[in-house]
């Protein structure tokens, strides 16, 4: 119990750090619920590692101080796992040619466009309160009729109240634009409302408050979007520089994570036509793709740090010897965490509502490429990167010869 912790706590401490950067740069640049989001998962970070380190060893402790034996493999995991030897780096060529595919992709989604939410190419927000507690989808799709669009519609204050946001008509710039999204608003919620309600009955009574987003705020949204992104990535290869002091470790970091954020981008921008939900690219995409980039690096710091035990414990070992085993050995670890968040996700997708189903979308991706860029794009990169150096220095061994006792300065002895 004490090797298998204290052998434990270095990767443990960098794939938490990882995510804990992440987190902090998105509550640094997002607003409003995505500053929410951050600040609950930076807490929900420091929780797990209290809890990883010190509640589980509790935990483990009173079992083995009661004679009790845990048993870490089931049947069917020590099949798969235990004594798993694919050899993962004899395919990194057809990895790098996948990898190739989604640069092109990445890139033409750029070209190919976006369908922006309302917080990256402007809209008008309206908080509308009902006399019972409203049908949530259902005004949604009814809305989506009047307004061609489907509207961010979040429950406000208490139950009755509705904050209905659209883009509808935000490009026209006649002075009436604004009461014709009215007008249409008022015609979507007509069979939610009393009977016989005219139009200024509802501005008066029941629309109690609106504001609108101009097209400048949301260019000021993109940007802090882009830098955080990009300032999430060079601070997490920094420190991965610091802790692994080689190079190829930052590259091939930086390597998997763009892949990462390459395949959601390309996925969002080919397949938003495809899928019967709204693939929109906000600040909740945003939250979702610097979220995917901490799990993926979390994947990826394990392996490295095996990679970097291994290369001092297996002297004379190849580069691909040594970072085959790494993935072998970790790859139940890897499994097990990538689908119990998988499955987390894919309740929240098809149960969550309309709000939170792109974002969710976006983590299911990122939660699939995330473990396949660790495996084979970020440490088949060591083995072709500084072919003649090595991965890590390997532990040195002294030897204390004996000294030869003293021969006696008597007569030599006979031989027999």
């Amino acid at each position: 119990m004490n090797e298998g912790y204290r052998r434990s706590l270095p990767p443990v401490l960098d794939a938490h750090v990882t995510v804990l950067l992440t987190a902090i740069i998105l509550f640094s640049f997002g607003l409003g619920p995505v500053k929410g989001f951050a600040t609950t998962q930076i807490l929900g970070i420091l929780l797990s590692l209290f809890c990883g380190i010190l509640v589980s060893r509790w935990v483990t402790d009173w079992f083995t101080s009661k004679k009790r034996h845990l048993q870490y493999f089931t049947g069917v995991s020590k099949r798969i796992f235990q004594h798993a030897n694919i050899k993962f780096i004899e395919y990194r060529k057809i990895a790098y040619g996948i990898s190739l595919v989604v640069l092109v992709l990445g890139v033409a989604s750029f070209f190919h466009g976006f369908d922006e939410g309302v917080e990256f190419k402007g809209g008008r927000s309206f908080q509308v309160r009902f006399a019972e507690k409203p049908p949530v989808e259902k005004i949604r799709d009814e809305l989506k009729v009047d307004l061609g669009e489907s509207p961010t519609i979040k429950t406000v204050g208490d139950v009755h109240t509705l904050d209905i946001t659209t883009s509808y008509l935000i490009d026209d710039t006649r002075p009436e634009a604004d009461s014709m999204v009215e007008v249409k608003l008022y015609e979507g919620l007509k069979n939610h409302l009393p009977a016989g309600l005219t139009y200024n009955q509802f501005d008066s009574n029941f629309k109690v408050g609106s504001k609108k987003v101009l097209p400048t705020i949301s260019d000021d949204l993109k940007d802090g979007a882009k830098k955080a992104t990009i300032f999430a990535l060079l601070i997490i290869s920094l420190y991965i520089f610091i802790r692994f002091r080689d190079w190829r470790y930052s590259l091939g970091t930086i390597v998997s994570l763009l892949h990462d954020v390459l395949v959601t981008l390309a996925v969002f921008s080919f397949a938003r036509s495809i899928v019967p939900f709204p693939l929109e690219i906000d600040q909740h995409f945003i939250a979702a793709v610097l979220t995917v980039i901490g799990f993926s690096m979390n994947d990826t710091v394990i392996v490295f740090d095996r990679v970097r035990e291994y290369a001092r414990e297996m002297t004379g070992a190849t580069k691909e010897q040594i970072i085959n085993n790494a993935i072998n050995h970790t790859l139940s670890r890897t499994i097990m965490t990538s689908l119990t968040v998988f499955l987390t996700l894919l309740i929240l997708f098809l149960v969550g509502g309309e709000v939170t189903r792109g974002f969710a979308f976006a983590m299911l991706i990122g939660v699939i490429t995330g473990t396949y860029s660790s495996v084979f794009v970020a440490a088949p990169i060591l083995v072709d990167l500084g072919k003649k150096k090595p991965l890590g220095k390997a532990d040195t061994i002294v030897e204390v010869k004996q000294k030869p006792s003293p021969t006696p300065s008597s007569k030599p002895a006979t031989a027999k």
